[in-house]
């Protein structure tokens, strides 16, 4: 109200400055004013209602949109790092996991081979224990076969020299006698 006290004052004023005669510069005409101020009134009213409301709720969703980015860009580096860590937690695992195949691997392999020397130096003494078996049978026998002919040449000999023929028993416990003896002999060389 003010504004309009203000006004007609102003009006009032011109009104007398036209009457007294002198041309009035600058005219203030109420009624052109309030219309003035109305059709701003409702210039802004309209464009409040389909420019302003529109524009800003365009921002907004802007804004909105804006923000939401940001956190999904956010979200997606916290992804991106903790796909990053557990990669490489499962290539750190997986490397251990190598290892431990490859020590088992290399462990099972000397374990093997340890095995297999083993089973060769049981097998190398075995056939030397049989070939010493052997060779000490053939021995025996050699020396059996040898004290037969030798126990023959030596009866052969005492036959001659005694002239007279020994029977079949006295010959052999005469030369198990003698073999006794030479073989004590032998043992006492040796």
């Amino acid at each position: 109200m003010d504004v309009l006290a203000v006004a007609s004052d102003l009006g009032r004023v011109a009104a007398q400055v036209t009457a007294e005669g002198e041309p009035a510069l600058f005219q203030v005409n109420l009624f052109w004013v309030i219309v003035s101020a109305l059709n701003f009134i409702v210039f802004f009213a309209l464009i409040w209602t389909f420019a302003f409301k529109p524009v800003s709720r365009m921002l907004d969703e802007r804004r909105d949109r804006i923000e939401q980015g940001l956190k999904d860009a956010e979200q997606a580096r916290r992804d991106r790092e903790n796909a990053e860590a557990e990669r490489v937690a499962t290539l750190a695992e997986a490397r251990k996991e190598a290892n431990d195949i490859l020590a088992r691997a290399q462990r099972l392999a000397q374990e093997t081979r340890d095995t297999d020397i083993a089973a060769t130096r049981a097998e190398l003494d075995r056939m030397r224990e049989r070939a010493t078996d052997e060779i000490e049978a053939e021995k025996q026998r050699a020396i059996g076969e040898l004290r037969a002919e030798v126990a023959d040449l030596a009866l052969a000999a005492a036959s001659r020299v005694v002239g007279e023929s020994m029977t079949d028993e006295r010959q052999r416990r005469l030369v198990s006698e003698f073999l006794a003896a030479s073989t004590q002999d032998g043992d006492a060389r040796n």
